[in-house]
């Protein structure tokens, strides 16, 4: 049941922000940094809905920012699509097969 973790490629990364661009974000993480209600919350956001976005409130430092980012994405099992200002686009794979609701592309669309 378990799948290897496959790191995203450019191209699945592209369509990922393509397809976060009209999302709000649902996460916020605020003064206290990544905190385990963070976690939570965003945990719950991933299994409905696999791409997430997370606002970085406080947090105005990039390599601050990288550095919660990185947090996040070893702690949620997730993985950054792209960061646009205070912004992250974060995706999860959904685990069981028959829920996923988005489906990579395998390779990228030539002349796209």
């Amino acid at each position: 049941m378990d799948e290897k973790k496959i790191p995203l490629m450019g191209f699945q990364k592209k369509y990922l922000r393509g397809l976060a661009h009209d999302l709000k974000p649902v996460v916020l993480v605020g003064q206290n940094g990544v905190t385990e209600q963070v976690l939570r919350e965003l945990d719950e956001a991933l299994s409905r809905r696999e791409l997430v976005k997370i606002k970085f409130l406080s947090v105005k430092d990039r390599e601050e920012k990288a550095l919660h980012l990185r947090e996040i994405e070893k702690k949620s099992g997730g993985e950054a699509a792209g960061v646009i200002g205070h912004t992250a686009i974060l995706y999860r794979k959904q685990r069981e097969p028959e829920k996923r609701k988005i489906r990579l592309p395998e390779r990228e669309e030539k002349g796209a």
